[in-house]
């Protein structure tokens, strides 16, 4: 990192990869000398990883220190154009998200109505949470997620990579690694999120753009989560409208991506 530039954006652009790595690898050491001293932590692996995201969330504002241009960053959220394609690339992307799980309940409802016997494959039963643990996976999800994984992988590698391998190939790169870290059944949609960001982004110079999508995204995903409604969502006489819905805001996503690449690259 480069800390005689003053300006947010630019600062961030020069945190090599190497040095996030490094701050991962501190930070892990420093949460497991922390759980050496507060036994209770190596009790609950979601208590265990929130001194771990913010040992790296203090990384980076350290990196940062001394920047200016965050504030201005922040209004730009509220112009009407940024607003707006928060709000569709947002929308386009938690529908899409839903496709995994609608195609499979279709499937459930088809197999089950000629094989009344069989089990399904998934169960919408809700489960009891332990309170604690909900609120550090929100915290974790909704708080940490958004921001780290912005500055991480929009912030700093799709940057570094951008100079290596050129947009295109720092877009896939960059997303793929982001997918890999999200569930076997999210991973197309997290790639394509990912590339959707990566193009926000490029676009805009700024990463609250990003961290503003994914906020919302995080945010939506646990009300439904929590108010049940894959209950209703992905059950008749729901799941057919769901899954035609998330196959038609796939097909939006990538018409997205192909038109706002071919605008970047020309």
């Amino acid at each position: 990192m480069d800390f005689d530039v003053t300006d947010f954006n630019v600062r961030l652009r020069t945190i090599r990869v190497r040095e996030v790595v490094l701050a991962i690898i501190i930070a892990f050491i420093l949460t497991m000398v922390l759980a050496l001293i507060f036994p209770p932590l190596m009790d609950n692996e979601d208590l265990l990883m929130i001194p771990l995201l913010l040992f790296i969330l203090l990384f980076f504002i350290w990196a940062l220190r001394g920047t200016h241009g965050l504030g201005n960053n922040f209004s730009k959220l509220f112009e009407r154009d940024n607003s707006r394609e928060i709000f569709y690339i947002f929308l386009i992307n938690i529908l899409f998200a839903f496709i995994v799980v609608a195609f499979f309940s279709s499937f459930d409802i088809l197999y089950s109505s000629l094989y009344p016997d069989t089990m399904p494959l998934l169960d919408f039963t809700p489960e009891a949470v332990d309170p604690l643990t909900y609120l550090l996976e929100v915290i974790s999800s909704v708080i940490f997620a958004p921001i780290l994984e912005e500055l991480v992988f929009r912030g700093v590698l799709f940057n570094r990579l951008k100079i290596r391998t050129g947009i295109i190939a720092a877009m896939i790169i960059s997303s793929a690694i982001f997918a890999i870290g999200h569930e076997f059944g999210g991973i197309t949609s997290a790639f394509l999120f990912g590339m959707c960001m990566c193009i926000i982004y490029l676009k805009t110079d700024n990463i609250l753009m990003t961290m503003s999508i994914h906020f919302i995204n995080n945010l939506v995903a646990v009300i439904l989560e929590t108010g049940n409604l894959d209950a209703f969502l992905f059950q008749m006489p729901f799941v057919p409208i769901t899954l035609m819905v998330s196959v038609i805001s796939g097909l939006l996503i990538i018409i997205y991506i192909f038109k706002e690449t071919k605008l970047l690259t020309a």
